[in-house]
């Protein structure tokens, strides 16, 4: 999503909140030797090739691969420094990359940041309906719109004859957005030059 907003010339920012798994430097070729100061309480995000600004965790640690063990009042601080003490500059849109579940990064997340809109991101699994709901459900007590679903890993193209294998089952997405009401905003296959690209930092 960040890229393609990129791509049609918006300026665009990604505010990594998986904080214990912060993943978007890697994809993006980023280390945290780029990060840079304004001063002692102001930091600068990255910029990636494409001219999308990060700021994630893994931007500020020297060893990506430390784990990190903190409870929920010290990622909601993180959190929301990355949001008041990072000069982001003029922004077409701030993308805020979250955490599976509904735990404390999407309350701080929903409580902390001026959030328009949310993306849910799901898979085919049946059993994947509970959750979405339980996501559409604390959107909604927080007054938070939910702008669509996307659901990953829909399908694997086999490279030899095309056809579309579902190896996760058949899909339940249209049912559970038209059951909310939201818009199915795509389906993603299950491609290795995605994997390619973001293990190798070039997303």
């Amino acid at each position: 999503l960040a890229n393609a907003l990129a791509k049609a010339g918006h300026r665009v920012g990604i505010l990594d909140a998986d904080i214990t798994g912060p993943s978007i430097p890697k994809m993006y070729g980023l280390t945290a030797d780029q990060t840079r100061a304004v001063d002692e309480h102001t930091l600068l995000p990255v910029t990636a090739a494409n001219g999308i600004k990060v700021m994630s965790l893994n931007l500020i640690i020297q060893d990506p691969e430390q784990a990190v063990i903190w409870r929920g009042p010290i990622l909601g601080q993180v959190i929301q420094q990355f949001w008041s003490d990072v000069a982001w500059g003029q922004l077409d849109y701030l993308l805020v990359d979250m955490p599976p579940g509904t735990g404390d990064v999407p309350l701080t997340v929903f409580q902390s940041l001026p959030i328009e809109g949310i993306v849910i991101v799901t898979s085919p699994q049946d059993l994947v309906k509970m959750i979405v709901k339980k996501a559409f459900n604390m959107a909604g007590m927080m007054k938070i719109p939910v702008l669509g679903i996307v659901e990953n890993y829909s399908y694997v193209k086999c490279p030899d004859c095309g056809k579309e294998i579902k190896v996760f089952g058949e899909s339940h997405i249209d049912e559970i957005a038209a059951e909310l009401n939201v818009p199915v905003l795509g389906k993603m296959p299950i491609d290795i030059d995605y994997a390619t690209k973001a293990d190798g930092g070039f997303f």
